[in-house]
């Protein structure tokens, strides 16, 4: 069995790539709601932080790049993250996050469409609450109905 450092390690990471993860690897190892929520939570909120702030720079050379090759601002793909965003805002992005995309990729998206940073942190942290009860609750119902 793994100590319990390694197992608070192992769902701490997991959720800063895959969302889901970390309330899967919370139940599955053993760990309380109270334990793994907070785990997950924290776990999206520092990608997301670390990707907010590098995202900017990311922008600007991407900018950078595109003006030199005079490659076309929009491409299909641009248009229709643009699309998404105009429908339902920061807020709808942050909403699909943690089950559609990553913390990073929904990170990432916000951060290339000019939402500023506090904006992504306050609806992120929001998301990670709503999303990481919901699924913890979840995985730990599963979880003990495979137990008994």
């Amino acid at each position: 069995m793994l100590p319990c450092a390694a197992k608070w390690v192992s769902v701490f990471l997991l959720s800063t790539v895959k969302f889901l993860g970390g309330p899967l690897a919370g139940s599955s190892l053993g760990l309380g709601f109270w334990q793994t929520l907070g785990l997950t939570v924290a776990g999206m909120m520092t990608s997301v932080f670390v990707f907010s702030g590098i995202g900017r720079a990311w922008v600007r050379h991407r900018q950078q790049q595109r003006r030199l090759r005079r490659a076309p601002v929009f491409s299909k793909r641009s248009r229709n993250i643009i699309k998404v965003f105009k429908k339902f805002g920061m807020g709808g992005i942050a909403f699909l996050t943690p089950i559609l995309l990553s913390p990073i990729g929904g990170t990432v998206i916000a951060t290339l469409l000019g939402v500023p940073r506090q904006r992504i942190l306050l609806h992120m942290f929001w998301s990670a609450v709503l999303w990481g009860g919901v699924l913890t609750l979840a995985s730990s119902r599963i979880s003990h109905l495979l137990h008994h």
